[in-house]
């Protein structure tokens, strides 16, 4: 199965579909649920894509959205066919992560799967897939008085896990990694010296290895993108998904609004900013001055 057909990627196709043919009839999730006699929670976990939809229940309901033009409805019909495939259940379905990450979170390392091309923006830290262990511990133990000491082990070893997986997708060319980073990030003694250089030392790795590309945004520039918080940008298929994150939450977003804004912005920024040589020997000077003053 070509990776672009994924259950993952047919299943987002199918939901997305339903959901906009829904705000274009002006309908609530309510009233389609009125309609086909079904429970709320029936058609938000569809919209959501909790749950796949089944053939016998998407033929009825595209006809109640208006959708019956033959080849649309055959092609969504193949793509509910695609999404009921049983898939291998991966390392983040399971019980002890489920409970320790959040939905975004989960939908995010999903679609991590699938992606070809990731765009990544921080603007405080090291995104997450590309931390060394101890840079990982020294950032989560930052909410002990939050979260157990059990809770702490199990995030960390999911971003472990998580890394594992998306590193080896990008070293075998399934998937583009750009990663921009704000200055700060790049300056940040996160864990002390000794685990703020092993970072850098493995951030350089990546980049001379090619398996990511990094710019770095420095601080004489006023760019747009430092308004927004951090955020990825992933390519699935023919679409696109926003996922952003802040001090106090993160959220899984599919609006083409929002998506097109973030990644108009994030281009504009990345072909402006310090190119890839001129990043890479910022990061060799904070290595070999990792107690610089700004």
């Amino acid at each position: 199965m070509p990776e672009g057909d994924s259950p993952t990627v047919a299943r987002r196709r199918v939901r997305l579909a339903l959901r906009e043919a829904r705000e274009r009839a002006d309908l609530t999730q309510a009233q389609v649920a009125e309609e086909m006699e079904w429970s709320l929670s029936k058609v938000i976990r569809i919209e959501n894509g909790d749950v796949s939809i089944s053939q016998n229940d998407l033929r009825p309901l595209l006809g109640m959205l208006g959708i019956r033009d033959k080849e649309q409805v055959n092609a969504l019909i193949a793509d509910t066919r695609i999404a009921r495939t049983r898939q291998r259940k991966l390392w983040f379905q399971n019980p002890e992560f489920r409970e320790n990450l959040t939905d975004a979170t989960r939908k995010l390392i999903e679609y991590e799967h699938e992606a070809s091309q990731i765009r990544s923006y921080s603007v405080y830290y090291v995104p997450g897939p590309l931390q060394t262990s101890e840079y990982a511990k020294a950032l989560m133990t930052r909410f002990e008085d939050e979260l157990t000491a059990d809770q702490i082990d199990r995030r960390i070893e999911a971003r472990r896990l998580r890394r594992e997986s998306l590193l080896e997708r990008a070293e075998a060319g399934h998937v583009r990694i750009l990663v921009m980073l704000d200055e700060s990030v790049l300056r940040r003694t996160i864990g002390g010296t000794t685990v703020y250089v092993d970072q850098l030392r493995e951030l350089r790795r990546l980049i001379t290895t090619g398996t990511i590309t990094m710019r770095m945004v420095p601080f004489a520039m006023d760019a747009s993108v430092t308004n927004n918080a951090s955020f990825d940008l992933l390519v699935l298929g023919e679409g696109e998904v926003l996922y952003r994150e802040t001090g106090l939450g993160d959220e899984m977003i599919e609006d083409r609004d929002a998506t097109a804004k973030h990644g108009a912005r994030y281009d504009k920024v990345w072909s402006e900013v310090a190119d890839e040589e001129r990043t890479l020997a910022f990061i060799d000077r904070q290595i070999q001055n990792p107690n610089g003053h700004f």
